[in-house]
Protein backbone atom coordinates (compact mmCIF):
# COMPACT_ATOMS: atom_id res chain seq x y z
CA UNK A 1 0.00 0.00 0.00
CA UNK A 2 1.51 3.36 -0.96
CA UNK A 3 2.11 6.05 1.67
CA UNK A 4 -0.53 8.46 0.34
CA UNK A 5 -3.27 5.83 0.48
CA UNK A 6 -2.19 4.83 3.98
CA UNK A 7 -2.28 8.44 5.18
CA UNK A 8 -5.70 8.99 3.60
CA UNK A 9 -7.16 5.87 5.19
CA UNK A 10 -5.76 6.82 8.58
CA UNK A 11 -7.39 10.26 8.30
CA UNK A 12 -10.68 8.67 7.27
CA UNK A 13 -10.77 6.24 10.19
CA UNK A 14 -9.96 8.91 12.75
CA UNK A 15 -12.49 11.36 11.32
CA UNK A 16 -15.09 8.60 11.18
CA UNK A 17 -14.58 7.87 14.87
CA UNK A 18 -16.43 11.06 15.82
CA UNK A 19 -19.79 9.44 15.16
CA UNK A 20 -21.65 11.55 17.71
CA UNK A 21 -20.54 14.77 16.03
CA UNK A 22 -21.28 13.32 12.60
CA UNK A 23 -24.88 12.63 13.61
CA UNK A 24 -25.42 16.35 14.12
CA UNK A 25 -24.76 17.33 10.52
CA UNK A 26 -26.85 16.76 7.42
CA UNK A 27 -24.90 16.94 4.18
CA UNK A 28 -26.03 19.28 1.42
CA UNK A 29 -27.18 17.78 -1.90
CA UNK A 30 -27.31 20.85 -4.17
CA UNK A 31 -24.25 20.46 -6.46
CA UNK A 32 -23.73 24.23 -6.72
CA UNK A 33 -23.68 24.56 -2.94
CA UNK A 34 -21.35 21.58 -2.57
CA UNK A 35 -18.94 23.15 -5.05
CA UNK A 36 -19.07 26.44 -3.20
CA UNK A 37 -18.59 24.77 0.20
CA UNK A 38 -15.44 23.09 -1.07
CA UNK A 39 -14.08 26.46 -2.18
CA UNK A 40 -15.14 28.06 1.11
CA UNK A 41 -13.12 25.43 2.98
CA UNK A 42 -10.06 26.63 1.05
CA UNK A 43 -10.48 30.23 2.29
CA UNK A 44 -9.74 29.38 5.96
CA UNK A 45 -9.79 32.91 7.40
CA UNK A 46 -12.65 35.41 7.58
CA UNK A 47 -13.81 38.58 9.31
CA UNK A 48 -17.01 38.95 11.35
CA UNK A 49 -18.28 42.41 12.35
CA UNK A 50 -20.97 43.17 14.93
CA UNK A 51 -22.09 46.76 14.59
CA UNK A 52 -25.19 48.72 15.54
CA UNK A 53 -26.39 51.66 17.62
CA UNK A 54 -25.56 49.71 20.80
CA UNK A 55 -21.92 50.62 20.09
CA UNK A 56 -22.67 54.14 21.36
CA UNK A 57 -23.07 52.80 24.87
CA UNK A 58 -20.29 50.25 24.53
CA UNK A 59 -22.64 47.49 25.71
CA UNK A 60 -23.33 43.97 24.56
CA UNK A 61 -25.19 43.78 21.26
CA UNK A 62 -28.98 43.53 21.76
CA UNK A 63 -28.96 41.34 24.86
CA UNK A 64 -29.36 44.09 27.44
CA UNK A 65 -33.01 44.52 26.33
CA UNK A 66 -33.69 40.83 26.89
CA UNK A 67 -35.31 40.20 30.29
CA UNK A 68 -33.58 36.90 31.01
CA UNK A 69 -31.65 36.75 34.27
CA UNK A 70 -28.24 35.89 32.84
CA UNK A 71 -24.92 37.67 32.86
CA UNK A 72 -24.87 39.18 29.40
CA UNK A 73 -28.34 40.74 29.92
CA UNK A 74 -27.45 42.83 32.98
CA UNK A 75 -28.53 46.48 32.94
CA UNK A 76 -27.35 49.37 35.08
CA UNK A 77 -30.85 50.90 35.07
CA UNK A 78 -33.24 48.87 37.27
CA UNK A 79 -36.25 50.19 35.32
CA UNK A 80 -36.56 47.82 32.36
CA UNK A 81 -39.20 49.82 30.47
CA UNK A 82 -37.18 53.03 30.71
CA UNK A 83 -33.98 51.21 29.73
CA UNK A 84 -35.56 49.65 26.67
CA UNK A 85 -36.98 53.01 25.54
CA UNK A 86 -33.57 54.66 25.94
CA UNK A 87 -31.91 51.79 24.07
CA UNK A 88 -34.25 52.11 21.12
CA UNK A 89 -33.75 55.88 21.20
CA UNK A 90 -30.09 55.30 20.36
CA UNK A 91 -31.28 55.29 16.74
CA UNK A 92 -31.79 59.06 16.95
CA UNK A 93 -28.11 59.62 17.85
CA UNK A 94 -26.43 57.10 15.58
CA UNK A 95 -24.20 59.09 13.23
CA UNK A 96 -21.01 57.11 12.39
CA UNK A 97 -19.38 59.77 10.20
CA UNK A 98 -15.95 58.11 10.54
CA UNK A 99 -17.19 55.05 8.63
CA UNK A 100 -14.46 53.88 6.22
CA UNK A 101 -15.10 50.33 4.97
CA UNK A 102 -12.34 50.54 2.35
CA UNK A 103 -9.76 50.87 5.14
CA UNK A 104 -11.24 47.86 6.93
CA UNK A 105 -11.11 45.83 3.72
CA UNK A 106 -7.46 46.74 3.06
CA UNK A 107 -6.45 45.81 6.62
CA UNK A 108 -8.34 42.52 6.47
CA UNK A 109 -6.80 41.66 3.11
CA UNK A 110 -3.30 42.39 4.43
CA UNK A 111 -3.99 39.98 7.29
CA UNK A 112 -4.87 37.27 4.79
CA UNK A 113 -8.62 37.20 5.39
CA UNK A 114 -10.69 35.99 2.46
CA UNK A 115 -14.35 36.54 3.40
CA UNK A 116 -16.47 38.88 5.49
CA UNK A 117 -19.70 38.34 7.46
CA UNK A 118 -21.49 41.54 8.46
CA UNK A 119 -24.39 41.94 10.92
CA UNK A 120 -27.16 43.35 8.74
CA UNK A 121 -29.58 42.90 11.68
CA UNK A 122 -29.03 41.63 15.22
CA UNK A 123 -31.71 40.45 17.67
CA UNK A 124 -32.68 44.02 18.63
CA UNK A 125 -34.15 44.41 15.13
CA UNK A 126 -32.16 47.48 14.10
CA UNK A 127 -31.33 47.12 10.42
CA UNK A 128 -27.93 48.14 9.09
CA UNK A 129 -29.28 48.08 5.55
CA UNK A 130 -31.93 49.97 3.60
CA UNK A 131 -34.88 47.71 4.26
CA UNK A 132 -38.26 48.93 3.04
CA UNK A 133 -40.11 46.97 5.72
CA UNK A 134 -39.32 49.04 8.84
CA UNK A 135 -38.11 52.52 9.78
CA UNK A 136 -35.98 51.03 12.54
CA UNK A 137 -32.93 51.17 10.30
CA UNK A 138 -29.79 53.15 9.69
CA UNK A 139 -31.35 54.74 6.60
CA UNK A 140 -34.53 55.61 8.49
CA UNK A 141 -35.61 59.25 8.99
CA UNK A 142 -34.95 59.08 12.75
CA UNK A 143 -31.30 58.15 12.21
CA UNK A 144 -29.00 61.19 11.66
CA UNK A 145 -26.72 59.18 9.36
CA UNK A 146 -29.56 58.59 6.89
CA UNK A 147 -28.60 61.77 4.99
CA UNK A 148 -25.04 60.56 4.41
CA UNK A 149 -24.47 59.12 0.91
CA UNK A 150 -22.90 56.07 2.63
CA UNK A 151 -25.95 55.50 4.84
CA UNK A 152 -26.69 52.04 3.45
CA UNK A 153 -23.67 50.71 5.31
CA UNK A 154 -24.28 47.04 4.47
CA UNK A 155 -24.06 47.82 0.76
CA UNK A 156 -20.96 49.97 1.29
CA UNK A 157 -19.24 47.23 3.30
CA UNK A 158 -20.05 44.46 0.83
CA UNK A 159 -18.87 46.58 -2.11
CA UNK A 160 -15.65 47.63 -0.37
CA UNK A 161 -14.71 44.07 0.52
CA UNK A 162 -15.64 42.66 -2.89
CA UNK A 163 -13.33 45.28 -4.41
CA UNK A 164 -10.50 43.60 -2.46
CA UNK A 165 -11.50 40.13 -3.68
CA UNK A 166 -13.48 38.99 -0.63
CA UNK A 167 -16.44 36.66 -0.47
CA UNK A 168 -19.37 38.35 1.28
CA UNK A 169 -21.88 37.05 3.78
CA UNK A 170 -24.92 38.58 5.47
CA UNK A 171 -25.43 37.88 9.17
CA UNK A 172 -29.17 38.10 9.89
CA UNK A 173 -30.99 37.54 13.17
CA UNK A 174 -34.14 35.43 12.84
CA UNK A 175 -35.66 36.72 16.10
CA UNK A 176 -36.51 40.43 16.00
CA UNK A 177 -37.16 42.09 19.35
CA UNK A 178 -38.38 45.32 17.76
CA UNK A 179 -41.02 43.75 15.53
CA UNK A 180 -44.55 43.78 16.94
CA UNK A 181 -44.99 40.43 15.23
CA UNK A 182 -42.33 38.88 17.46
CA UNK A 183 -42.48 40.88 20.67
CA UNK A 184 -46.09 42.02 20.71
CA UNK A 185 -46.53 45.15 22.90
CA UNK A 186 -49.77 43.59 24.20
CA UNK A 187 -47.68 41.32 26.45
CA UNK A 188 -44.56 41.45 28.60
CA UNK A 189 -41.26 40.18 27.18
CA UNK A 190 -40.03 37.58 29.68
CA UNK A 191 -37.28 36.09 27.55
CA UNK A 192 -35.76 35.85 24.05
CA UNK A 193 -38.72 34.04 22.49
CA UNK A 194 -41.87 35.29 20.80
CA UNK A 195 -43.91 36.65 23.71
CA UNK A 196 -47.34 35.41 22.64
CA UNK A 197 -48.95 32.06 21.99
CA UNK A 198 -48.23 31.40 18.32
CA UNK A 199 -50.95 28.76 18.09
CA UNK A 200 -53.51 31.22 19.44
CA UNK A 201 -52.43 34.02 17.07
CA UNK A 202 -51.38 32.34 13.82
CA UNK A 203 -52.05 35.45 11.70
CA UNK A 204 -49.59 37.49 13.76
CA UNK A 205 -46.92 34.81 13.40
CA UNK A 206 -47.54 34.59 9.66
CA UNK A 207 -46.92 38.34 9.48
CA UNK A 208 -43.58 37.73 11.16
CA UNK A 209 -42.70 34.94 8.76
CA UNK A 210 -43.46 37.16 5.77
CA UNK A 211 -41.50 40.05 7.34
CA UNK A 212 -38.46 37.80 7.86
CA UNK A 213 -38.61 36.34 4.36
CA UNK A 214 -39.05 39.81 2.90
CA UNK A 215 -35.99 41.26 4.62
CA UNK A 216 -33.73 38.35 3.72
CA UNK A 217 -34.80 38.48 0.08
CA UNK A 218 -34.07 42.22 0.07
CA UNK A 219 -30.49 41.43 1.10
CA UNK A 220 -30.17 38.87 -1.68
CA UNK A 221 -31.45 41.24 -4.36
CA UNK A 222 -30.40 44.31 -6.26
CA UNK A 223 -28.38 46.74 -4.20
CA UNK A 224 -26.30 44.23 -2.27
CA UNK A 225 -24.65 42.37 -5.14
CA UNK A 226 -23.66 38.71 -5.33
CA UNK A 227 -23.89 37.09 -1.88
CA UNK A 228 -21.92 33.99 -0.96
CA UNK A 229 -23.18 33.19 2.54
CA UNK A 230 -26.43 33.73 4.45
CA UNK A 231 -25.40 33.46 8.12
CA UNK A 232 -28.52 33.15 10.29
CA UNK A 233 -28.45 33.57 14.07
CA UNK A 234 -31.01 32.93 16.80
CA UNK A 235 -31.29 29.17 16.66
CA UNK A 236 -34.27 29.09 19.04
CA UNK A 237 -36.38 30.33 16.12
CA UNK A 238 -36.94 27.00 14.44
CA UNK A 239 -39.50 24.37 13.62
CA UNK A 240 -40.44 22.06 16.51
CA UNK A 241 -43.08 19.40 17.01
CA UNK A 242 -45.23 19.49 20.16
CA UNK A 243 -43.20 16.57 21.50
CA UNK A 244 -39.92 18.43 20.90
CA UNK A 245 -41.29 21.48 22.74
CA UNK A 246 -42.27 19.35 25.75
CA UNK A 247 -38.93 17.56 25.76
CA UNK A 248 -36.90 20.80 25.63
CA UNK A 249 -38.86 22.37 28.47
CA UNK A 250 -38.71 19.34 30.77
CA UNK A 251 -35.07 18.56 30.02
CA UNK A 252 -33.92 21.92 31.35
CA UNK A 253 -31.91 22.42 28.17
CA UNK A 254 -32.81 26.11 28.21
CA UNK A 255 -32.88 28.70 30.98
CA UNK A 256 -36.09 30.23 29.63
CA UNK A 257 -39.60 28.82 29.65
CA UNK A 258 -41.49 29.95 26.58
CA UNK A 259 -40.18 27.41 24.08
CA UNK A 260 -42.57 27.23 21.13
CA UNK A 261 -42.71 25.99 17.59
CA UNK A 262 -41.27 29.15 16.00
CA UNK A 263 -41.38 27.85 12.45
CA UNK A 264 -40.37 30.44 9.83
CA UNK A 265 -40.46 27.82 7.04
CA UNK A 266 -36.73 27.67 6.42
CA UNK A 267 -36.98 25.10 3.62
CA UNK A 268 -39.23 27.44 1.66
CA UNK A 269 -37.02 30.44 2.42
CA UNK A 270 -33.85 28.67 1.28
CA UNK A 271 -35.45 27.73 -2.05
CA UNK A 272 -36.43 31.37 -2.63
CA UNK A 273 -32.99 32.58 -1.52
CA UNK A 274 -31.16 30.30 -3.95
CA UNK A 275 -33.42 31.36 -6.79
CA UNK A 276 -31.88 34.79 -6.31
CA UNK A 277 -28.37 33.59 -5.39
CA UNK A 278 -27.67 30.14 -6.90
CA UNK A 279 -25.20 28.11 -4.86
CA UNK A 280 -25.75 30.28 -1.76
CA UNK A 281 -24.24 28.76 1.40
CA UNK A 282 -26.85 28.89 4.16
CA UNK A 283 -25.81 28.65 7.80
CA UNK A 284 -28.90 28.20 9.98
CA UNK A 285 -26.82 28.23 13.14
CA UNK A 286 -27.48 25.68 15.88
CA UNK A 287 -30.42 24.17 14.00
CA UNK A 288 -29.80 20.55 13.10
CA UNK A 289 -30.78 19.84 9.52
CA UNK A 290 -30.04 20.39 5.87
CA UNK A 291 -30.08 24.20 6.10
CA UNK A 292 -26.95 24.33 8.27
CA UNK A 293 -24.35 23.94 5.52
CA UNK A 294 -21.49 24.38 7.95
CA UNK A 295 -21.29 24.40 11.73
CA UNK A 296 -20.14 27.35 13.82
CA UNK A 297 -18.73 26.55 17.27
CA UNK A 298 -18.75 29.89 19.10
CA UNK A 299 -15.70 31.21 20.95
CA UNK A 300 -14.21 27.74 21.12
CA UNK A 301 -12.17 25.33 19.04
CA UNK A 302 -13.14 21.64 18.85
CA UNK A 303 -10.67 19.30 20.53
CA UNK A 304 -10.40 17.20 17.38
CA UNK A 305 -10.85 17.48 13.63
CA UNK A 306 -14.50 17.29 12.60
CA UNK A 307 -15.80 15.33 9.60
CA UNK A 308 -17.83 18.15 8.09
CA UNK A 309 -17.39 21.82 7.14
CA UNK A 310 -17.03 24.05 10.19
CA UNK A 311 -15.90 27.47 11.33
CA UNK A 312 -15.01 28.80 14.79
CA UNK A 313 -16.32 32.34 15.28
CA UNK A 314 -14.13 34.00 17.90
CA UNK A 315 -13.84 37.44 19.49
CA UNK A 316 -10.59 39.25 18.65
CA UNK A 317 -10.88 41.82 21.42
CA UNK A 318 -13.20 42.72 24.28
CA UNK A 319 -16.61 41.63 23.07
CA UNK A 320 -18.66 40.79 19.99
CA UNK A 321 -19.73 44.44 20.08
CA UNK A 322 -17.53 47.51 20.53
CA UNK A 323 -16.40 48.32 24.06
CA UNK A 324 -14.26 51.34 24.98
CA UNK A 325 -11.18 49.62 26.42
CA UNK A 326 -11.08 46.44 24.34
CA UNK A 327 -7.98 44.32 24.86
CA UNK A 328 -7.09 42.41 21.70
CA UNK A 329 -5.46 39.01 21.59
CA UNK A 330 -1.77 39.03 20.79
CA UNK A 331 -0.36 38.15 17.39
CA UNK A 332 0.98 34.93 18.84
CA UNK A 333 -2.43 33.97 20.21
CA UNK A 334 -4.21 34.76 16.94
CA UNK A 335 -1.72 32.97 14.68
CA UNK A 336 -1.58 29.85 16.83
CA UNK A 337 -5.39 29.92 17.02
CA UNK A 338 -5.61 30.06 13.23
CA UNK A 339 -3.18 27.16 12.83
CA UNK A 340 -4.96 25.07 15.49
CA UNK A 341 -8.25 25.50 13.62
CA UNK A 342 -6.81 24.94 10.16
CA UNK A 343 -5.05 21.68 11.03
CA UNK A 344 -8.38 20.38 12.32
CA UNK A 345 -10.02 21.20 9.00
CA UNK A 346 -11.90 24.32 10.05
CA UNK A 347 -12.04 28.03 9.24
CA UNK A 348 -11.44 30.93 11.64
CA UNK A 349 -13.99 33.76 11.62
CA UNK A 350 -12.40 36.52 13.72
CA UNK A 351 -14.73 39.21 15.09
CA UNK A 352 -13.76 42.89 15.14
CA UNK A 353 -16.38 45.44 16.21
CA UNK A 354 -16.63 48.99 14.83
CA UNK A 355 -17.33 51.77 17.31
CA UNK A 356 -19.95 54.55 17.50
CA UNK A 357 -18.16 56.68 14.90
CA UNK A 358 -17.67 53.72 12.56
CA UNK A 359 -14.01 53.16 13.39
CA UNK A 360 -11.98 50.23 14.68
CA UNK A 361 -9.70 50.38 17.69
CA UNK A 362 -6.06 50.90 16.81
CA UNK A 363 -5.43 47.53 18.44
CA UNK A 364 -7.41 45.81 15.70
CA UNK A 365 -5.09 47.18 13.02
CA UNK A 366 -2.01 46.24 15.05
CA UNK A 367 -3.28 42.68 15.37
CA UNK A 368 -4.14 42.34 11.68
CA UNK A 369 -0.75 43.76 10.66
CA UNK A 370 1.02 41.18 12.81
CA UNK A 371 -1.03 38.33 11.36
CA UNK A 372 -0.33 39.70 7.88
CA UNK A 373 3.42 39.68 8.46
CA UNK A 374 3.24 36.00 9.37
CA UNK A 375 0.98 35.21 6.42
CA UNK A 376 3.44 36.77 3.95
CA UNK A 377 5.77 33.89 4.72
CA UNK A 378 3.39 31.07 5.57
CA UNK A 379 0.02 31.60 3.84
CA UNK A 380 0.49 28.63 1.50
CA UNK A 381 0.27 26.40 4.59
CA UNK A 382 -3.14 27.89 5.42
CA UNK A 383 -5.17 28.18 2.22
CA UNK A 384 -6.44 25.07 0.51
CA UNK A 385 -5.19 22.65 3.16
CA UNK A 386 -7.15 19.78 4.66
CA UNK A 387 -6.98 17.96 7.98
CA UNK A 388 -4.49 15.12 8.12
CA UNK A 389 -4.53 12.64 10.98
CA UNK A 390 -3.29 12.74 13.71
CA UNK A 391 -3.52 16.57 13.33
CA UNK A 392 -1.50 17.49 16.45
CA UNK A 393 1.05 16.02 18.80
CA UNK A 394 2.14 18.41 21.50
CA UNK A 395 3.48 21.58 19.86
CA UNK A 396 3.66 19.94 16.42
CA UNK A 397 0.75 19.91 13.97
CA UNK A 398 0.32 18.72 10.39
CA UNK A 399 -1.99 19.27 7.43
CA UNK A 400 -2.10 18.14 3.83
CA UNK A 401 -2.60 19.79 0.46
CA UNK A 402 -3.25 17.90 -2.74
CA UNK A 403 -1.62 14.53 -3.22
CA UNK A 404 2.04 15.34 -2.60
CA UNK A 405 2.35 18.08 0.03
CA UNK A 406 2.35 17.99 3.81
CA UNK A 407 2.90 20.97 6.13
CA UNK A 408 4.46 20.66 9.58
CA UNK A 409 3.78 23.47 12.07
CA UNK A 410 5.73 24.06 15.26
CA UNK A 411 3.82 26.22 17.75
CA UNK A 412 6.43 27.94 19.85
CA UNK A 413 5.84 28.71 23.51
CA UNK A 414 6.12 32.30 24.68
CA UNK A 415 9.74 33.37 24.26
CA UNK A 416 10.85 29.97 23.01
CA UNK A 417 13.81 29.79 20.64
CA UNK A 418 13.80 27.42 17.69
CA UNK A 419 14.70 23.89 18.85
CA UNK A 420 17.47 21.81 17.31
CA UNK A 421 14.99 19.18 16.18
CA UNK A 422 11.27 18.58 15.76
CA UNK A 423 9.76 15.14 16.05
CA UNK A 424 6.53 13.17 16.04
CA UNK A 425 5.91 9.61 17.15
CA UNK A 426 2.37 9.30 15.80
CA UNK A 427 3.10 10.20 12.18
CA UNK A 428 5.93 9.50 9.77
CA UNK A 429 6.89 11.18 6.52
CA UNK A 430 6.77 9.21 3.25
CA UNK A 431 10.10 7.80 2.13
CA UNK A 432 12.07 10.14 -0.11
CA UNK A 433 10.36 13.29 1.18
CA UNK A 434 12.10 16.62 0.80
CA UNK A 435 11.60 19.14 3.60
CA UNK A 436 12.22 22.89 3.65
CA UNK A 437 11.24 25.67 6.02
CA UNK A 438 8.90 28.25 4.51
CA UNK A 439 10.70 31.53 4.01
CA UNK A 440 14.11 29.88 3.60
CA UNK A 441 16.13 28.13 0.92
CA UNK A 442 17.51 24.61 0.91
CA UNK A 443 16.34 21.26 2.15
CA UNK A 444 16.58 20.10 5.75
CA UNK A 445 17.76 16.77 7.06
CA UNK A 446 15.22 14.40 8.52
CA UNK A 447 15.26 10.82 9.70
CA UNK A 448 12.62 8.14 9.86
CA UNK A 449 12.30 6.52 13.28
CA UNK A 450 10.64 3.27 14.29
CA UNK A 451 7.64 5.38 15.31
CA UNK A 452 7.52 8.70 13.53
CA UNK A 453 10.29 11.03 12.36
CA UNK A 454 12.84 13.59 13.48
CA UNK A 455 13.50 16.83 11.60
CA UNK A 456 16.88 18.47 12.24
CA UNK A 457 17.12 22.27 12.30
CA UNK A 458 20.48 24.02 11.85
CA UNK A 459 21.46 26.67 14.38
CA UNK A 460 21.46 29.34 11.66
CA UNK A 461 17.68 29.06 11.25
CA UNK A 462 17.09 29.84 14.90
CA UNK A 463 19.23 32.98 14.73
CA UNK A 464 17.15 34.58 11.97
CA UNK A 465 13.78 32.79 11.73
CA UNK A 466 11.64 33.94 8.78
CA UNK A 467 8.56 34.42 10.99
CA UNK A 468 7.44 34.33 14.60
CA UNK A 469 5.16 32.22 16.80
CA UNK A 470 4.62 29.29 14.42
CA UNK A 471 7.40 27.87 12.22
CA UNK A 472 6.22 25.99 9.16
CA UNK A 473 7.94 23.27 7.14
CA UNK A 474 6.84 22.08 3.71
CA UNK A 475 7.15 18.42 2.82
CA UNK A 476 7.10 17.31 -0.82
CA UNK A 477 6.94 13.60 -1.55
Amino acid sequence: MNKLLLISLLSFFILSSYSQEDERYVAETDPLVLEKLEKWQDLKFGLLMHWGPYSQWGVVESWSICAEDVGWCRRTDPDYIRYKENYENLQTMFNPTGFDPARWARAAKKAGMKYVIFTTKHHDGFCMFDTKLTDYRITGPKTPFHTDPRANVAREIFNAFRAEGFWTGAYFSKPDWHSEYYWWPNFATPDRNANYNIKAYPERWENFVQYTHGQILELLSGDYGPMDILWLDGGWVRKRTDEEVRREITSGEYDFSRVQNQDIRMDELVVKAREKQPGLIVVDRAVYGKNQNYLTPENRVPAHALPYPWESCIIAGGSWSWVPEAKYMTGRQAIQLLVDIVVKGGNLLLNIAPGPQGQWHDGAYVLLNEIGDWMKVNSEAIYGTRALAPFKEGKVAISGKGSQTIYIYYMAAEGEKMPEQISMTSFSLPAGSKVKMLGTQGNLKWQKKENGFVLYLPESLGKTPPSEYVWVFKVIY
